[in-house]
């Protein structure tokens, strides 16, 4: 049974990777400083997990901790590592850039002489469509320029980087670093989803707040953008998915030898305009979600999906959800969790997309039971 370390472990895409994990047998140790997650989430994930939860455990710590770090890797003997952690705001990057170079870039180096001291050379990264800056074609392929633009984009870039030159110079090392797009949606339990650290810089759960009553309505940023219904495209993909793509992703690094560093999109290869969403989302749902079409925001693109064939011929895998199951499983999170997200401060006002001056990211946000 592969067993694997998962840092960030309790944040809303690591805890749904961490569940599928265990469906596929894996055991795995998942390590959380809780600075932008609940612990609270661990005791939910072991409800979702029924008897697969004695596959799992949590441990606070910060993997800046080298004795911490030394002490997980000689007990656990990890056979793979799927590395999650890390503060992922753009607005605050650009404030505090020393503190995200240092938790982010300096935490994945003390990661890294971590696993090299103990011999534990397999990798998946979370990166982030971030890299690729502001496209101007789409589909996006993994070749496209890397150009991130901000500090929080610029530690994935960097980090990226670090692999590459690594596993270059140590042929031992096999490393995946995948580029996400846009994930949406919650557990299909309805009991662990997506955690907005005020309000929400991503369209879901801004939608189900408005969809709750929470919100007045939604703002759609840009009515005339050369698209079919004149809203911005982007490819959301279900973060089931998205946790199903790491398991093909540690299944590939456990077995080929030869894999080398590679950097993968992981996207549904299709494009959903806001209004696309939200209509979605009112089928699915039965509920109203009153929106109001407002000028451009600065900085967003028009329309980015993902080139999806490397995924598919490489891991074997591809997305199988599509919008009815993440808006209903979204639904199913908001409607039974209504107050997640209410009450803290606010970062930012925006609804329509990633890859724009927001964090295009969101395992930005807490996942929460």
């Amino acid at each position: 049974m592969p067993h694997v370390f998962v840092t960030g472990g309790l944040g809303y895409i690591a805890s749904h990777t961490t569940l599928v994990l265990l469906d596929h047998g894996h055991s795995v140790v998942m390590l959380d400083n809780l600075s932008n997650s609940f612990e609270r989430v661990y005791d939910h994930m072991k409800m979702i997990a029924g008897d697969k939860a004695d596959g799992m455990k949590f441990v606070k710590g910060d993997m800046r901790d080298a004795a911490l770090m030394d002490r997980l890797f000689a007990e656990e003997h990890f056979d793979a590592v799927i590395h999650f952690a890390g503060s992922k705001a753009v607005g605050e990057s650009v404030e505090r850039p020393l503190e995200y170079y240092a938790n982010n870039f300096c935490g994945a180096v003390a990661l890294l002489e971590a696993m090299r001291k103990h011999k534990c050379t397999n990798l998946v990264f979370s990166s982030s469509c971030t890299v690729y800056g502001m496209v101007e074609k789409t589909p996006i392929t993994e070749e496209f320029p890397l150009a991130a633009a901000s500090p929080y984009g610029r530690t994935k870039l960097f980090q990226e980087e670090m692999y590459r030159d690594v596993a270059a110079a140590d042929p031992s090392w096999r490393m995946l670093l995948l580029r996400y797009f846009n994930p949406v949606g919650a557990h299909p339990s309805g009991d662990l989803g997506e955690h907005p650290l005020g309000v929400p810089n991503n369209l879901m759960p801004y939608l189900h707040q408005v969809a709750l009553g929470q919100r007045e309505f939604l703002r759609v940023f840009g009515g005339d953008y050369p698209t079919p219904d004149g809203t911005a495209i982007r490819d959301y993909i279900h973060v089931m998915d998205l946790a199903e793509g790491h398991v093909a992703a540690v299944k590939l690094l456990l077995k080929d030898a030869q894999l080398g560093c590679k950097a993968v999109n992981l996207g549904t290869g299709r494009g959903t305009s806001v209004l696309e969403m939200i209509k979605a989302f009112e089928e699915n749902t039965g509920a109203k979600v009153p929106y109001k079409v407002v000028q451009r925001r600065a900085g967003d693109t028009v329309a980015v999906w993902a080139a999806t064939g490397l995924a598919e011929s490489l891991l074997g895998w591809r997305s199988k959800r599509g919008l009815a199951e993440m808006c209903r499983d979204q639904w199913a999170w908001g409607s039974k969790h209504p107050k997640v997200g209410l009450g803290l401060r606010a970062l930012c006002c925006c609804c329509c997309c990633c890859s724009c001056r927001c964090s295009g990211d969101p395992s930005a946000c807490r996942a929460v039971g």
